[in-house]
């Protein structure tokens, strides 16, 4: 795992049984990104992303980590190895961060409407950081602090569609529960959807970019291998699609979600009032 000196602004890299404590980002990306190749680089410096490292790297020194990982620069992205390992691993990586930094670069004003409407509650990377981290706070714009997932938890609770209980423990929600949650979330690839729910589905797989709808198909496949797992949580048929599945707001996708929520919704009642 590599990360980021906060004091040094260079990138170290650590064994498993080595990781010092560290901060982490949560944003969505945008142009001039810094990558991994760039990063040391002196011309790293006139990309806009790279304000946004540094701004982190500060937040995180005053509130006392010398190390902070960052997504963007972090990992190799040339490699496939290591960004398969990456992806498999990024869950885990969150819920063993001390603390989230969420940047919402459009932001400006911190009013609860346009907290509510960032794009950041929009992409599908973005769902697992929110529910993998145990403290997460949120900065606007300019790296002022607007609350944290605790404080905003209303607000929170009303952008993301999710109950405050599961934003606390979101392994106690159903698989129907958290498949409706990523109904409103979109990636840019059309893999990743299925790549950025695999941790909170507890699964592992390979990356195979290229396969487009059949990542989605996968993901559903490993679910049901989970012990315990029954097919009717997911609903009578796996979801595909004929245009792929790059945003479940896809009007088959969420159907077909919807209709497993409602199937599953109806079984809880009649289990509860036979």
């Amino acid at each position: 795992m590599r990360l980021i000196d906060t004091y040094t602004l260079t990138l170290q890299e650590f064994n498993e049984v080595d990781i010092p404590a560290y901060a982490i980002l949560s944003h969505t990306w945008g142009d001039g990104e810094v990558s991994f190749q760039d990063f040391e680089k002196p011309s790293s410096k006139t990309l806009t992303g790279y304000t946004k490292i540094t701004k982190c790297c500060e937040v995180a020194r005053s509130d006392g980590w010398q190390h902070v990982w960052v997504d963007t620069c972090c990992i190799d992205k040339t490699s496939s190895a290591e960004l398969s390992e990456a992806i498999n691993s990024m869950y885990r990586w969150y819920q063993e961060a001390q603390v989230c930094y969420v940047y919402m670069v459009d932001v400006k004003t911190g009013s609860a409407d346009e907290f509510e409407t960032s794009r950041w509650f929009e992409r599908g990377w973005t769902l697992q950081e929110l529910l993998a981290s145990n403290i997460v706070i949120f900065y606007d714009s300019n790296w002022e602090e607007v609350g944290t997932k605790l404080s905003l938890e209303s607000l929170v609770s009303s952008a993301t569609r999710i109950a405050s209980k599961h934003l606390k423990n979101p392994a106690e929600a159903s698989v129907a529960a958290k498949m409706s949650w990523a109904a409103y979330r979109e990636t840019t690839r059309t893999e990743d959807i299925a790549y950025c729910l695999m941790g909170l589905f507890d699964v592992n797989m390979p990356l195979l970019y290229g396969e487009g709808k059949k990542a989605f198909q996968r993901l559903q496949e490993m679910i049901l291998q989970k012990p315990a797992m029954s097919p009717s949580l997911l609903g009578s048929k796996l979801i595909s699609t004929q245009t792929g599945v790059v945003s479940l707001r896809d009007p088959q996708v969420c159907s077909s979600l919807l209709e497993i929520y409602r199937q599953e919704l109806s079984r809880a009642c009649t289990d509860a009032h036979p």
